[in-house]
């Protein structure tokens, strides 16, 4: 089982960290995507952020789901 997170005190659940990292690599991912004018090639830019962001949360935490501790 997957311990909590402890943050002064306080537990959180695991997916926290993994959606933390899943939204620093988004913003990486976009920034990157609007500096190379990339979005011009999307159709639904909102949507297509959506869509990425669930998709890099779940590859972090993928992996996890089949550690055994």
């Amino acid at each position: 089982m997957i311990e909590e997170l402890d943050i002064g005190g306080i537990f959180f659940t695991p997916l926290l960290g993994g959606a933390a990292i899943s939204l620093a690599l988004w913003v990486v991912m976009r920034a990157a995507f609007v500096r190379f004018g990339l979005y011009r090639l999307i159709w639904h830019p909102a949507l297509f952020d959506v869509a990425l962001l669930v998709l890099l949360f779940a590859g972090v935490t993928l992996p996890f789901s089949f550690m055994e501790i």
